[in-house]
């Protein structure tokens, strides 16, 4: 059953009491990849793999996410800075124990002006068990999303040498 969650703000990125931050460096451009995550929605599950379903709601101002393994996710779009920040707030979820649920992609071109250094913060607060949950989860969640920004990369290449 879907419950609501606590509305935070961005700068729960900073004070959650669970936050995962991890990094991965992207050839493609900051606009490529920002138009992946926030433009091209529908097209997450072709690159993360973790993703089943991605759509936008709300005219574009929320998205609808489910997870392999049945998790689900109502989410208001928070942040939608052009090449360099997307970010979004977990309204409701099936997930038990979470209480409040924030995520944020940010994008800085990478040290040698070419490709993008990739940041995902996943922010966080819910019961004991949960977060002791997220604690244990953390090497798979960095690994997930390296591996994400991996297939993005391979596919925005594979768009720019076809054209499409």
């Amino acid at each position: 059953m879907a419950r609501r969650l606590r509305p935070v703000g961005l700068d729960f990125v900073q004070n959650a009491p669970v936050r995962h931050a991890f990094t991965a460096t992207a050839a493609a451009p900051p606009a490529d990849l920002y138009r992946a995550l926030a433009e091209e929605v529908a097209g997450w599950p072709r690159w993360f793999r973790a993703v089943t379903l991605a759509r936008p709601t709300n005219g574009g101002a929320g998205r609808e996410i489910k997870l392999v393994g049945g998790a689900r996710f109502q989410e208001t779009i928070m942040a939608a800075d052009p090449e360099e920040r997307y970010a979004y707030r977990v309204d409701e979820t099936n997930v038990p124990g979470v209480r409040a649920l924030l995520e944020e992609w940010r994008l800085t071109p990478a040290g040698a002006g070419s490709g993008t250094d990739v940041r995902w913060t996943f922010a966080a607060d819910g019961s004991a068990p949960f977060r002791l949950a997220l604690t244990a989860a953390r090497p798979g969640l960095g690994h997930s999303f390296r591996t994400a920004v991996r297939a993005l990369d391979l596919r925005l290449a594979d768009e720019r040498a076809t054209g499409h």
